[in-house]
């Protein structure tokens, strides 16, 4: 299959829709991109050392253990230095965190939340802070781009992904960069597998969903969104997609039941309602809002 880059390219083949996120739920690759490539920027362009042990805590809860698991980096990069700003033990040591206005007026300005639009946004309004952000982003994608490799898919994603293009239009739906996401699909041999590989360049997920499978596209009942974060639930409920859940900490279990089962339902129709409403139950007491430390 080949690849294309645009959601407008983007074409109806067949009559279900598939999207699927990749970091976390494809890779078992969130862990690792973290712990050792976002925390140690996070400390190092912030100024964090200080505080070092309490800054891994707040990004390793924000980013991985609780409902901001997924969320783009520039949000959930706001989050963390609010979860910091709010615990008094860390602050105790003399932190200096910056004013957050300008970073969460990029956010809202509609601009696509990656380096790209946020050098667009630079232009119109610069400012320090804004500075700072990309210079912590661009460092991210170099560690990562070091570091992040060998990471194969958990087991049952190639059977699941045979199944799913043997019925329906398969979309990588991410809120990761474009390079990431397509270097990591290469390296595993799976780019035959999707029609697209949508990341952050290209919108957020529910931005994504909502122009490749929405106006009626496809019908109620026939639009899957598969992944581990509640920011992929979220846009699958405003896209009018189902949702399943690849659960963190559980998901070689998740891949063999959409192995065994949900899949089968799902082209059955028979996955909407009591079965789509257990999983998500199931999925939503993983993720805490609360930090441990409160």
């Amino acid at each position: 299959m080949s690849l294309v880059h645009t959601l407008a390219e983007f074409t109806k083949n067949h009559d279900f829709f598939v999207g699927l996120d990749s970091d976390g739920c494809v890779f078992d690759s969130m862990e690792i991109k973290h712990k050792e490539c976002f925390t140690p920027m996070f400390v190092k362009h912030f100024r964090l050392q200080a505080a070092a042990k309490y800054a891994r805590r707040v990004w390793e809860f924000a980013n991985l253990y609780s409902v901001s698991r997924g969320m783009n980096r520039f949000p959930v990069l706001v989050r963390s230095l609010e979860l910091l700003g709010d615990w008094p033990d860390p602050m105790e040591r003399g932190l200096h965190l910056p004013d957050l206005a300008p970073l969460k007026a990029f956010i809202d300005s509609g601009l696509p939340p990656s380096n790209a639009g946020l050098t667009d946004y630079m232009k119109a309004n610069p400012h320090p802070l804004l500075d700072q952000t990309m210079a912590w982003s661009l460092a991210v994608n170099a560690m990562v781009k070091d570091i992040v490799e060998g990471v194969p898919p958990f087991p049952k994603v190639r059977e699941c992904l045979d199944m799913i293009n043997a019925q329906a239009d398969l979309a990588v739906v991410s809120g990761t960069p474009g390079e990431a996401l397509v270097r990591e699909w290469e390296e595993n041999e799976m780019l035959d597998y999707p029609k697209i590989i949508a990341g952050q360049e290209l919108g957020k997920k529910t931005d994504h969903l909502r122009e490749m499978a929405g106006g009626g596209r496809y019908e109620p009942g026939k639009k899957l969104m598969i992944g581990d974060a509640p920011g992929d639930l979220k846009a699958a409920q405003a896209s009018d997609c189902l949702f399943y859940p690849i659960n963190p900490g559980h998901e070689e279990e998740s891949w063999q039941r959409l192995h065994d089962e949900a899949l089968g339902r799902f082209f059955a129709g028979t996955y909407a309602g009591e079965y789509e409403a257990a999983r998500i139950a199931e999925f939503d007491k993983l993720l805490p809002s609360t930090p441990p430390w409160k």
